[in-house]
């Protein structure tokens, strides 16, 4: 593998980096309703109608899940980053490209170019060298050099 596929995996994965933080703060989005969700349910609104309560608890339900789901697909792409950085782990960082694809337009670019990136052979044979590699030292002697 030359320097320069060495330096393209890393910049992907510094491309990786950004749209995670875009997504993570894509995600914080619904804080708002959120909040709104809380209020309601808390009665820091009051109203004498007991379907503000539930509707409160529809928003706050709904929210958590959203921003909780959110949070969940920005770490994992952050980690297809990390993985790309070192080289390991080459189906998760295919998936990690798969699941890019959906956020369109810089998610699919970043996807497309990263699956493309990791089809070439040389390529391949840099993650499964770092793969092997890693099973011959075991989990605390790689723990150790890190």
């Amino acid at each position: 593998m030359s320097a320069s596929e060495k330096d393209t995996l890393h910049m992907l994965s510094i491309f990786h980096y950004v749209i995670a933080g875009l997504i993570a703060l894509i995600a914080c989005i619904p804080l708002f309703h959120l909040t709104i969700g809380l209020s309601l349910t808390a009665g820091a609104i009051v109203s004498e109608e007991p379907v503000i309560g539930v509707a409160g608890a529809f928003f706050t339900l709904i929210a958590t899940l959203i921003i909780l789901f959110g949070w969940g697909l920005a770490f994992f792409v952050f980690l297809a980053g990390k993985n790309l950085d070192r080289q390991t782990k080459y189906q998760f960082c295919m998936v990690g490209a798969g699941v890019l694809c959906i956020f369109m337009p810089l998610g699919t670019i970043l996807g497309v170019f990263t699956l493309v990136t990791l089809q070439d052979d040389s390529v391949k044979a840099m993650f499964n060298r770092n793969e092997v590699q890693s099973t011959k030292e075991g989990p605390m002697e790689s723990v150790q050099e890190s």
